[in-house]
């Protein structure tokens, strides 16, 4: 199936760059309320579904036994920037579990987001895992094998209690059975499992909403979602895409982004929850795709609807500051 062109990007008046994929949106009970794309194709969520991983921390009462509030369990579902304030509160929360960076075995690596990289070097000689954008995802893993008496050595692997336990959690929420099959790996070292879009929406709309979840999962996963709504900045960083959405509409909206042009959000208040990926895995236009798409949602709030679409359709500037062209929403999701 031949995706649609959903965001095209302009230089003059010609057309320069066209961007084809998928999205869809779900309400808790599983119904399809917007679709584009083949949805039912498997997809690697990547980062995209942190809060699902993170709900062994909550579930297992880890998070409660080391005083997590709402910073930790955001940069728990995070892929942050790196900025001294992410790092620092991933140490804090491995200190509280009695381990520290050796513990994590996310890797190391520079900042992504330029201005902070270039921060970075000019204050220490290396990044260490703390500065991995999964530092946090990966001080959460470490913290419930912790509390659960669990060997902390390994807990990437596939077959560690941890990973088996976060496979569980996933497969309960979207309906979508797991295996080596449909096994990957991640740029962090963990499992990534591909997943229909359509289930990573419905697992959305479900952690949202608590809609066929057992109380402890639901209050899990509602605590999870307010705590990224609530700490935006822990989520992602400066200017970062998934902290300036959630900003847009303080305690209203989820967003969370994954490698390969991959987004999922929800609207709790709306009772429905997004999934989405560009085809050809360009961040610019999945960007701009989950914003259109969130802006559906806020159709009588126009200062959040037209912030939002602000976001989808944007100029773009050269290094003189001069306006070269234009990243903008099309097909299925023009306004």
């Amino acid at each position: 199936m031949e995706h649609p062109v959903i965001v095209e990007v302009t230089r003059g008046n010609r057309v320069e760059s066209r961007h084809r994929g998928m999205v869809v949106a779900v309400d808790g009970d599983g119904e399809v309320i917007l679709s584009s794309g083949d949805v039912d194709a498997a997809t690697f969520p990547r980062s995209a579904c942190k809060a699902m991983q993170a709900l062994p921390l909550v579930e297992s009462g880890a998070a409660d036994a080391y005083g997590f509030g709402n910073r930790e369990l955001a940069l728990a579902c995070a892929s942050h920037s790196g900025e001294p304030e992410h790092a620092a509160l991933a140490a804090s929360m491995l200190a509280a579990a009695g381990r520290d960076a050796g513990a994590l075995e996310c890797g190391a690596h520079w900042a992504f987001d330029q201005p902070v990289l270039i921060r970075q070097a000019r204050a220490m000689e290396r990044p260490t895992a703390l500065h991995n954008n999964c530092s946090g995802k990966h001080a959460g893993f470490v913290c419930t094998a912790c509390h659960t008496g669990t060997d902390v050595k390994g807990y990437v692997g596939y077959d560690h209690p941890i990973q088996a336990e976060i496979r569980a959690v996933m497969e309960s929420l979207t309906g979508a059975l797991l295996s080596h099959d449909d096994c990957g790996i991640d740029g962090c070292s963990i499992p990534t499992y591909a997943v229909p879009l359509r289930k990573l929406a419905h697992g959305f709309a479900k952690m949202a909403t608590g809609t066929g979840l057992e109380p402890v999962r639901a209050r899990a996963a509602r605590r999870l979602i307010e705590a990224c709504m609530g700490e935006p900045f822990y989520v992602a960083g400066t200017g970062r895409a998934c902290t300036r959405l959630m900003q847009t509409a303080p305690g209203r909206i989820f967003a969370k982004t994954g490698a390969e042009g991959v987004f999922c959000a929800a609207v709790p208040e709306k009772g429905v929850a997004i999934a989405l990926k560009c085809e050809d895995g360009a961040t610019r236009a999945a960007e701009a795709m989950v914003a259109a798409t969130l802006a559906r949602f806020f159709d009588h709030d126009e200062a959040v609807r037209d912030a939002l679409l602000s976001q989808a359709n944007r100029a773009m500037h050269n290094w003189n500051g001069m306006h070269v062209g234009d990243i903008r929403v099309t097909g299925p999701l023009a306004p």
